[in-house]
């Protein structure tokens, strides 16, 4: 039996790395995509090899249509990708009454167009297998919104309703579409962002989650027995919604 092929973008990162290994141990050949960290994609790639599973890594700008079309072909000559992980995004906040157009454009291009430019070139091979998981990490902001961040917040809701209409589309074909929002999750960012007291105070849980617990959701998500699963917006977030 071949080995499914998954694409994880933004896999350089804290939650993109650890759902890169964690489907690489369920026995996928992982794609490690990255934009501005190829070296930390090839040290993600090396511990998966590392670890027995089969990984490999590629660089392209998901929100340059052309570039993105152009690393997705080179890919697909070497057969179809069933299991693609949106996960490449990024924030730059500020009030909206303060935020200046490029802010707003930056965000949405990177979360929402990007997925578009990832997954649009990948559908057609994929639905030629009859089988297939799209998972796109959105966040608890495009559920509740949060102060700030309209830009990332529109990003993120986009990708809700975009991931409901294509799970429609393509229920009949084996392949489900998902999202998973995770909440405060470990990052140096976070540690920055919030106090333990403040953790304390806005999680039920009163910690934040691991990547590795992001990590298992989507694990779970692109598995056989997770078949029956589409177009649901599913939180990670300790309670906090």
């Amino acid at each position: 039996m071949t080995q499914k092929r998954a694409l994880v973008t933004g896999g350089s990162g804290a939650i993109g790395s650890a759902i890169a290994e964690q489907l690489a141990a369920a026995g996928f050949a992982v794609i490690v995509h990255a934009h501005r960290h190829p070296d930390a994609a090839g040290q993600v790639v090396e511990k998966i090899r590392g670890n027995g599973g089969v990984a490999s890594a590629v660089t392209f700008d998901v929100t340059d249509g052309i570039a993105t079309r152009r690393g997705l072909e080179a890919l697909l000559a070497g057969g179809p990708i069933q299991v693609v992980v949106n996960n490449a995004g990024g924030h730059d906040d500020a009030p909206m009454a303060g935020m200046t157009g490029e802010q707003w454009r930056r965000v949405i291009d990177l979360s929402l167009n990007g997925f578009f430019n990832v997954t649009q070139p990948l559908l057609l091979p994929m639905i030629g297998t009859r089988w297939g998981r799209i998972v796109s990490i959105s966040s608890l902001a495009g559920v509740t919104g949060n102060r700030g961040q309209t830009n990332y917040a529109a990003a993120k809701a986009g990708l809700h309703g975009a991931s409901k209409s294509l799970a429609i589309e393509l229920a009949s074909r084996g392949i489900t579409v998902n999202v998973v929002a995770p909440g405060l999750i470990e990052s140096p960012a976070t540690r920055q962002s919030f106090k333990p007291e403040q953790i304390e105070a806005i999680v039920p849980m009163k910690r934040v989650g691991t990547p590795e617990e992001v990590a298992a959701l989507v694990s779970f998500l692109v598995s056989e027995p997770a078949g029956y699963i589409t177009g649901q917006v599913i939180g990670i977030n300790g309670g906090m919604a």
